[in-house]
């Protein structure tokens, strides 16, 4: 059978003049494929900024890439759009949820052909990685990469079949050969030995190690220079500004070769960056990362016929083999300056190695690369039309249900430049009741969740940086524990806070240590965590146990090898183990006689442990007392019913229904995703829905416990009415259970396993 010609196609990825080697890649490919073909090329580009960037016309449509819901209404879009085959761009880093597993939610729902270019392509994945690409290879009719080395990867760590497969180089624009010496005269370094580096600028790409070598350089070559051509990564700006080039900078100085470097901090465009190019008798990538798939800024050096010295990446050591190019092990000044002096030196085997990398640039022209793109986009579709199916409807089972938008409104009404106000009259912070640890830890755990999924908005940083400012002064350094009562005259009103304000707090600093990537909150929360966990033996709360561990299993997401915090999750997990089976009977599998608040931490402690610790004995604990509870918190209408502040419930008696406080269901819905994520058991993910709809009005009233408009919480369900206050505890709960349930549908949607 005939394939018809190609009509419309879809590009998906990052898109100029959004600033980085994907947006670049993506940008010339379809200008390239549009040369080739007749068809219409859109784009679909992820964004990183609110607001997204000044597109050109060919962006049709526009992804906030943490938004999950943006990808479903992407996939429609494409659909609808009559979008014959789709070239996606893939690299975990430009994709919002766990190892970028949003666009899985796009894959799953589109119709037409895939063909996913792999940009990276890891040989030891980390476990949610792996499940990723597990997927995005699934949901690909074809996969695309750019080196051997890639195509071998595929194969052995992936199982690939080899017919999915095609090899395609790095396209390189086909720049006309020009004359170095007006090139050089142009930028003012007629005369001059010339090495060049160029790209976005981050500490992965060695830098540092090139200046260290040019103390040796300019003993043989004196005029020498070195340009480093390209603007600070966007990313690396945000987090830390320019901080990585000026300490570039200051090296340089310190190392007495000022005159001989020049860094030009721009995004430049292809004419400019080729008159670079053209004026350099080398070019270096000091490259750090050995598995570096493939580098554009190689590609476009090498295919513009420059003579290069690389570190020994994967691309690199393809593309320069065979004489091509020299390789330098990876940190090695002293054989970068060797390697400089000698290509310096020697000017036939330099020109050789020009020639060898122009010739074989040919091949990766645009022009050329286009055609094989348009072959493997003709073999996707002609493997996909006998098999298209119409578009499916998709029930509510089939898909994640829609959550809230997460809104702060009420959060920041409630805060000041102290911290969160624990109280409210309706919607009006109560000042009487000043603030207390309890709220600030949970208001800082919610930042850095936020921060974690994307939404590090400069209003965010604010907030988190007064909440974790607010532990800093509750902690008192000389007994190693937090004060938790301050009236809003700013005098504390106690001098030791309860048990329980100290298993949140070490939540909250847990959580910064694990989850942030604001190096100084993570330096601050470390020191602190260190000088408050040895209190955690001297308490007596099963509940401050439970957040100890929940806490010390969040710092040992990037502290794993610490032992004195995995010996204290061990003593506090034995303890609770011991009241579990100390108590424990039959009918009434519970840690206490009476089960009151914040129940479903004591299980999910457990659970977080055992799963951590491969402790089967502990983790059974966890998931069977956290099933009993589930059955005792539905009510005979399948909706969550919280055990109620007025009574608890205790074996034999009847179970209190009201007071319902919000802290019950956010407990409940973190308990249930812990245990999904150990389990896979999908009877986890609906309890963590059940509990997350009685904020929504699935519930004993049928009234809705937050404020859409405000992202406020009401203060509970009482057997009338709704508490009408909007307290920051209530508040909390609820945004802290959304941000919970916003990673819950994008961990279902790496550990799913759907057909395409």
């Amino acid at each position: 059978m005939t394939t018809p010609n190609l009509l419309k196609i879809a590009f998906v990825g990052d898109y100029l003049p959004r600033k980085c080697g994907i947006a670049t890649f993506t940008h010339d490919l379809r200008i390239a494929v549009s040369k080739e073909s007749c068809a219409e090329c859109i784009v679909v580009a992820m964004d990183d900024v609110h607001g997204g960037y000044a597109y050109e016309d060919e962006v049709q449509f526009q992804v906030d890439d943490q938004e999950l819901e943006e990808y479903r209404s992407a996939a429609d879009f494409l659909n609808f759009s009559n979008v014959d085959v789709i070239s996606l761009q893939h690299e975990f880093g430009i994709y919002g949820g766990p190892g970028g597993s949003h666009i899985l939610a796009l894959l799953q729902d589109v119709r037409m052909p895939v063909i996913t270019t792999l940009h990276t392509v890891l040989s030891e994945p980390s476990q949610t990685q792996r499940a990723v690409m597990m997927q995005l290879i699934r949901l690909s009719t074809r996969l695309v990469v750019m080196t051997e080395r890639c195509r071998q990867t595929l194969f052995n760590t992936y199982s690939v079949d080899e017919e999915q497969v095609d090899l395609i180089a790095h396209g390189i624009p086909d720049a006309p050969e020009t004359d170095q010496s007006v090139l050089k005269e142009q930028f003012g370094v007629e005369n001059k030995p010339v090495a060049l580096t160029f790209g976005l600028l981050s500490p992965g790409k060695g830098i540092e190690h090139v200046l260290k070598a040019i103390p040796d350089i300019v003993t043989r070559f004196p005029e020498f220079i070195y340009i480093v051509l390209g603007a600070t990564h966007p990313s690396l700006v945000r987090d830390q500004g320019e901080r990585y080039r000026i300490s570039l900078e200051r090296m340089a100085k310190e190392l007495g070769v000022s005159k001989h470097v020049s860094f030009y901090n721009r995004f430049v465009e292809l004419e400019e960056l080729t008159e670079f190019i053209g004026a350099a008798d080398l070019y270096i990538t000091p490259y750090l990362n050995v598995q570096q798939a493939v580098s554009g800024t190689l590609a476009y050096a090498f295919g513009c016929g420059q003579a290069v010295i690389s570190t020994p990446y994967w691309h690199a050591e393809e593309l320069l083999a065979d004489g091509r190019g020299t390789l330098v092990p990876f940190a090695d000044s002293s054989a970068i300056a060797r390697e400089v002096i000698g290509l310096l030196d020697d000017d036939d085997r330099r020109l050789a190695m020009r020639k060898q990398a122009y010739q074989l640039g040919r091949s990766m022209t645009w022009d050329h690369v286009s055609q094989l793109y348009l072959d493997s986009f003709n073999r996707a579709r002609s493997h996909r039309t006998s098999s298209l199916k119409p578009l499916a409807v998709r029930t509510l089972d089939e898909q994640p249900l829609a959550l809230p938008q997460m809104q702060l409104d009420h959060l920041q009404h409630l805060s000041d430049s102290t911290g969160v106000i624990q109280h409210a009259n309706y919607t009006i912070p109560d000042h009487a009741h000043g603030y207390c640890t309890d709220d600030n830890a949970r208001a800082l755990i919610l930042t850095v969740l936020l921060e974690e999924q994307g939404k590090d908005s400069a209003d965010v940083r604010s907030l988190a940086s007064r909440y974790a400012a607010f532990l800093n002064n509750a902690f008192n350094r000389d007994t190693g524990r937090f004060r938790n009562f301050l009236g809003f005259d700013r005098q504390w009103l106690e001098n030791d806070g309860s048990d329980d304000s100290q298993g949140r707090a070490l939540w909250a600093l847990g959580t910064c240590i694990g989850r942030s990537r604001n190096a100084g909150l993570v330096a601050w929360a470390r020191d602190v965590f260190h000088q408050a966990l040895p209190t955690c033996e001297q308490t007596t709360s099963p509940r401050t146990w439970a957040l100890g561990i929940i806490g010390i299993h969040e710092y040992l997401r990037r502290y794993t090898g610490d032992r004195i915090a995995a010996t204290m999750s061990q003593l506090l997990a034995s303890r609770l183990t011991e009241m579990y089976e100390a108590t424990a009977t039959a009918d009434w599998p519970w840690f206490e006689v009476t089960a009151t608040y914040n129940n479903a931490k004591l299980s999910q402690a457990l659970i977080t442990h055992g799963h951590w610790f491969d402790d089967h004995h502990v983790a059974d604990i966890g998931l069977k007392s956290l099933h009993w509870l589930a059955e005792k918190q539905l009510s005979p209408q399948g909706r969550f019913r919280p055990i109620g502040s007025n009574g608890f419930s205790r074996e034999g008696v009847v179970t209190a229904i009201f007071d319902q406080q919000a802290i019950e269901a956010h407990a409940m819905v973190s308990a249930s995703i812990e245990a999904f994520a150990l389990s896979k058991d999908n009877f986890w993910s609906e309890q963590a829905h059940l509990a997350f709809d009685w904020f929504l009005g699935r519930n004993d009233l049928g009234q809705p416990i937050y404020d859409p408009s405000t992202g406020g919480c009401f203060d509970g369900l009482m057997e009338n009415q709704v508490n009408e206050n909007q307290g920051a505890e209530s508040t909390l709960a609820f945004l802290l259970s959304l941000a919970e349930m916003r990673g819950l549908n994008a961990m279902m949607r790496v550990t799913s396993h759907p057909t395409h």
